[in-house]
Order: C-alpha cells, then structure tokens, then sequence
C-alpha cells in the first residue's frame, strides 16, 4: 500500500525519520517481502556451500571414492546456483518495491504540491524528482538488506558453533567493534548527507529559475553574473558530495579491517588448532573438514552486514531528502460533488482575500452577485483584485473571510465546472492541438480545429496545428498564446466560464476577433472577465470597478 504523506511539526528535527519509518513499514507491498525472503534464504543456501566444501575437502585428504566426491562437490554447485538465483530475486524484487513506494510517493506529492500550500517551483522540483529518487536505495537495497543484517550472522554463528565453539566465540566477539563502527560512520553520513541535499535542492531551485528567465537574462548581458552564480551553488554541490564520499570510503575501509580481523583470526586459529601448535589450551581438537567447514562460513558471517554497510549511505540520503518531504501538507480531502447542469449563479459574500506575508489584503469584505449565464467585467488597475476574484473559483487564492455561494450553496470544488483561460497558459512539449485539448483530452480533431479558428488561432507554419512546441512554447508571439488559451476554454463545455485579460497584447484587429469569438464561448455560460480593455467590458452585461 502506497504511504501517504503525513505532516509533522516543522521544527521537530527527528520529524523526517518518524515519517521514513512509517513510509518503510508500508511502501514496498509484496515485493519487499519477496526481497527479505531471499536475503534470509541467501544465510541457508551459505551453510549448504560451506558444508558441501568441507566434506569435499575431507573426502579428498581422506582417499575417498570418486561418488562420495562428487556428491559433495554436486551440494557445492546446486549451493552456487540457488545462490545465484536468489540475488537474482532479491535485487528484482527490491527494485519492484522501490518503483512501487515511489510511485505511491510521488502522487501523494504531486496532490500536495498541487493541493497543498504553495512553496517555489525549485523545492517542488526537487522533491518530486531528486526527493523521491533519493528513496530508491532504501527501498531497494538496504531495507531487503537490513533483515538479513540483523538475523543472519548470529544464525551462522551458530552453525559455526556445531563445529567449533571457541571459532564461534572470535566470530561474536570482533562482530561488536564492526557494529560500533558502522554507528560511528552513520553518525557522521547523515550530517554530510543532509548537507548534500540542502546543496542540490539550492542548485535545481536556482537553475529552474534561470531557465525559466532566460529571456531577461540574456536581454540585461546577465550571462556572465548568471553563470558564476550557478557556477558557485554547482561547486558547493561537488564539495558535499565529495565530504559524503569521503566518509563512505573511510567508514568502508573501517568496516573491512575488522571484517578481514575476524576472518583472519578465525584462520589462525583453525591452522594452529589443526596443527596442535596453540600456545594456551582449548576444549576442542578440530579436524580438516570442521576446519573448513569454519574457514568457509567466516566470510559470510559479514557478508550480510557488509552489504548493509554498503547500503548504509542510501538509508542517510533517504533521511536527509525525508527531512524536506515531510514539510509537504496533505491537501484537505474534497468531498465528491456532481457536476453542474446548467449556468449557475455566483454570489460572493463578504469575500477577503489576504495571501500569507501580504501586508494588505488583495480583496476586502467584496461583495457581488453573477446572475446564471451573465458576463461580468472586473475592471480596475494591477493589483486592485481582479485575478484574485477568479483565482478564488479556482481554488488558487486563499479565501480568509466570507464565502462563495453557487446556486445558493458552498460547492467545495468547482474544477470540473470551470473553464479557464489565463494570463501565462501553460505550455507542453507537445503539438499545438494536443496542447488546447488540454482542457478535454478526448475532443475529437474537428472541435479542436473548430476552437482554434474560432479564436482566430490560423497558424501559416509547417503542421499548422500538428507544429510541435518546446516546453516555453518557442515560435507562439504573446498573442497567440492567449489564443492558445482561450481556444482550450472554448473546447471544454463547463458552465462557468473566467478569463484573464483575453485580449492582452493584440493589436485592434485582432482584439475585434477575439471579442466575437469571447461572446460565442460565453453563450450560455456565466462568464467573468477580468480586463482593462473598455472594448471587452463593453461585452459585459454588467461591469465591475475594483
């Protein structure tokens, strides 16, 4: 089951981890124990090869016949294979659950960034991109991995206590230093990690608005104070990646010391066992095979705790991105409404609109009534409320005081009902007929082309409506544009229709086409039109002054 966001208090440090362990309990689905599955099975598969390897030995010194060789060598092989087959499974299914808990993660932020507060387009990006990428490694590596880590080396010390008990005890005894020094070298990752984090988050921020001013950069000669700019946040980003590598390898190398300590050990001991040359007296006599038996599990007593550590990294950089993903509100659930029948009316009671550190409110104690299928024209000077008005009916402006009134009822969402067309449409990288079907992805070709026209949106380059734009929508002049937009509002059959300056930057002519084509997409709508031209408030069965 997808996990869903969970909001914590901002200023609690450890509220990121909170939700990271919750997020691990319930992201992944079945795939996650598939992956834990091999991990343990991978412990039972190692003694299998450890025993067919020592029994092969002892058969070999001991002159045996050729059958009782090969039937130990036979376990050695089919140890190998299962082996093979369950890291196999393990990173396949460790993957599965990584795309799985991603994917759940992702929509959840994408309804918050949407749904939710507004915050920059930089930390959106970021999250829904590097934020949720960043949890890959934890579910696909060290989550499967972590289980293992924590049963498998005691149960293979114990198997290796059937054969030698004081091997055993070396085993236990350096495995306490190696967890002391995985700790040490976490602690010190997560600092570096969340650092790392911080960093890119700045860079993308910065780098997405750049790109997003280009034009104003380029028009001011900004080029050379732009690219220091992102020059200084990009080597910040090398110099904390570079302090997490350097912990990574040091903390690496500490872990294999004792690794290879504890190895190495247990082989001295084992020689001078088999030999009788130990200097102290022992409770036990060991033979070749148990010898090897021994030999042979020591490496893989670490192995699951190596590939842990190895993993390590990803569970700090999962914390470090979790500390931001967690800051993202869930969006207050919407009860489902059916959509309206007809033009409604619109009444807008005591409405104040006061958008967070806004010194004054944009809109204060309005009040106005939209009789069903009227236009209304909202005139005034930038800044008097205008757009606020509609951004109210889009659920983009906050509504601090009063209510909106629909048919003489509080409709929690009107989306459906709504259709719209902006100041700053959005473009996709995309052909233009795919971008004004936006608005209703299953017009059909000839009401796409119908609404094109209608807006006066004759394009005389190649494909016509088939010209595929980029994602700032390069070779549409601000006109066109704002055809692009209206053309969507007329494509979908909502009630409501709100326009946003709809005949900003046309010339005459073009505003005189603009105008018919407004009156015909607000034939039976109720319409509101904020705009300082006088030409489309002339339109308007009732003008607004703000």
């Amino acid at each position: 089951m997808a996990a869903r966001i969970v909001q914590f208090d901002r200023q609690n440090p450890e509220a990121g981890k909170v939700w990271l362990t919750r997020l691990s309990r319930s992201g992944g689905g079945s795939a996650m124990g598939r992956a834990r599955a091999a991990g343990l099975l991978d412990g039972l598969a190692a003694v299998a090869f450890a025993a067919g390897l020592a029994f092969s030995v002892d058969a070999v010194a001991a002159h045996k016949g050729p059958m009782a060789i090969a039937g130990w060598l036979s376990l050695v092989v089919v140890a190998c294979l299962v082996r093979a087959v369950l890291a196999y499974v393990g990173a396949e299914a460790g993957a599965r659950a990584a795309a799985s808990a991603k994917a759940g993660l992702r929509v959840d932020l994408a309804r918050s960034v949407f749904g939710g507060p507004r915050r920059s387009s930089g930390q959106a990006l970021t999250a829904l991109v590097e934020g949720v990428e960043a949890l890959d490694g934890l579910f696909a590596r060290f989550l499967p991995t972590k289980l293992a880590a924590a049963v498998l080396p005691l149960l293979l010390i114990g198997a290796a206590a059937f054969a030698s008990p004081i091997a055993a005890a070396i085993l236990l005894a350096t495995l306490i230093p190696f967890i002391i020094a995985m700790i040490f070298a976490g602690t010190a990752a997560a600092a570096e990690a969340r650092a790392q984090f911080q960093a890119l988050e700045r860079l993308s921020g910065l780098f997405l608005d750049r790109v997003r001013a280009l034009p104003v950069v380029l028009a001011f000669q900004a080029e050379g104070a732009t690219t220091k700019a992102l020059g200084r946040s990009a080597s910040e980003l090398a110099e904390r990646t570079i302090r997490v590598l350097r912990v990574a390898f040091i903390s690496s190398a500490a872990l294999e010391f004792f690794a290879a300590l504890s190895v190495a050990l247990v082989a001295v001991y084992c020689g001078f066992n088999l030999l009788r040359l130990l200097p102290f007296p022992v409770p036990e006599q060991l033979d070749l095979k148990r010898a090897f038996f021994v030999l042979a599990l020591a490496p893989e007593v670490y192995a699951p705790m190596r590939r842990l550590a190895a993993a390590y990294h990803d569970r700090q950089a999962a914390e470090a991105a979790a500390a931001r993903l967690v800051t993202f509100e869930v969006p207050k659930a919407k009860p489902a409404v059916a959509p309206l029948a007809k033009a409604p009316t619109i009444q807008f009671d005591g409405v104040t609109v006061r958008y967070p550190d806004a010194d004054v409110p944009a809109l204060a104690k309005f009040d106005l009534t939209v009789p069903a299928g009227a236009i209304v024209a909202l005139v005034g000077a930038s800044g008097a409320g205008k757009s606020s008005l509609l951004n109210l009916l889009l659920d983009l402006a906050p509504l601090t005081e009063g209510r909106i009134l629909v048919d003489g009822e509080v409709r929690p969402d009107l989306s459906t009902d709504i259709a719209w067309a902006g100041q700053s449409p959005l473009i996709l990288p995309a052909s233009i007929a795919d971008n004004i079907a936006l608005s209703r992805r299953d017009a059909p070709r000839p009401e796409i082309e119908a609404a094109a026209w209608a807006v006066g949106l004759v394009l005389d380059r190649p494909g016509g409506l088939d010209f595929v734009l980029d994602e700032r929508g390069s070779g549409l002049s601000g006109g066109e544009r704002r055809r692009l937009s209206l053309a969507r509002a007329l494509l979908k059959p909502a009630p409501i229709l709100l326009l946003d300056e709809p005949t900003a930057n046309l010339d005459t002519a073009a505003e005189t086409v603009m105008l018919d084509a407004i009156r015909a997409a607000a034939h039976g709508r109720t319409t509101l039109i904020a705009t300082h031209s006088e030409a489309v408030a002339a339109l308007a069965d009732k003008v607004v002054r703000l």
